[in-house]
């Protein structure tokens, strides 16, 4: 079975408002386009003590999580921290992540002209970039070689943990899940069906949908409602997903007890998820 994956963002200029978070949609996007889905997502604010209880759940569920944010050396970052203290573990220096850093300090010496001096206070502040759990993987950053890490848990699953700059984070996840998660690209493959339903009630159909769930295990079956739609006003989207080798028997059974109401059915949808 393919495994869960989640994604938490870190950060509380995100729940202020101060900027939108860009790596929702982006991430549903790069997993969708191997074959893979989101299960679930969490924004939290930098508050150490919520950091560690979501990061110990993530430890614990066996799930892929991908953790963007809050991985700097500056007081509001507390994801590495965090992360130590949600696995029991201490931090340190990891060796690779510091010839990483030190080879990014003495680039930016190099572009501005000035001599690389690695003993410099500011520059041995910039080591606690790559202070991780111990036991911690390296993810590289093409962008400006400050690492991330992934750190595993008791069970069989892993968090990733990338920075909040998208110009970075992406790429970054996307390099995860090349390396590691190949195995599970498009082994099994999930759709949806769907048809538009006009001039019905939710409660109405409740017991149908029920009865698909309970005749095809494995499919789920969703309705969504509007009530102003440009186009096609008050409906309600009712449909059902899963495995495409389960959908199409749910898709017929749904349909034929849809006819069976007479119903007043409008366009249907297929979409591979």
């Amino acid at each position: 079975m393919n495994p869960r994956f989640g994604l938490v963002v870190v950060g509380d200029e995100i729940l202020s408002g101060k900027r939108a978070d860009k790596h929702f949609l982006k991430v549903i996007e790069l997993l969708s386009s191997r074959g893979l889905a989101l299960s679930y997502s969490e924004y939290i604010g930098d508050d150490p003590d919520r950091i560690t209880a979501t990061l110990k759940r993530a430890f614990q569920s066996g799930d892929v999580v991908f953790s963007c944010g809050g991985i700097g050396a500056t007081p509001d970052d507390h994801t590495r921290q965090c992360a130590a203290v949600a696995l029991g573990r201490t931090l340190s220096l990891h060796p690779r992540a510091a010839e990483l850093i030190l080879e990014r300090i003495q680039d930016v010496a190099r572009e501005q002209g000035e001599p690389f001096d690695p003993n410099r206070p500011d520059n041995l502040h910039r080591l606690n970039m790559g202070c991780f759990p111990q036991g911690a993987e390296i993810i590289p950053n093409p962008y400006n070689k400050i690492p991330g890490f992934t750190c595993r848990g008791d069970g069989q699953g892993a968090v990733h943990f990338v920075p909040g700059f998208p110009v970075m984070a992406w790429p970054m996840i996307e390099w995860v899940l090349d390396r590691q998660y190949a195995a599970f690209f498009h082994s099994a493959p999930q759709i949806e069906q769907s048809v538009l339903v006009f001039g019905a009630m939710e409660a109405a159909l409740t017991p149908l949908m029920e009865r698909i769930e309970q005749s095809h295990p494995g499919v789920r079956v969703f309705s969504l409602p509007s009530v102003d739609h440009p186009q096609y006003g008050r409906h309600i989207e009712l449909g059902v997903k899963g495995a495409a080798t389960a959908v199409p028997e749910a898709w017929a059974d749904l349909k034929s007890a849809l006819h069976g109401f007479g119903a007043n059915l409008g366009p249907e949808l297929v979409r591979k998820l």
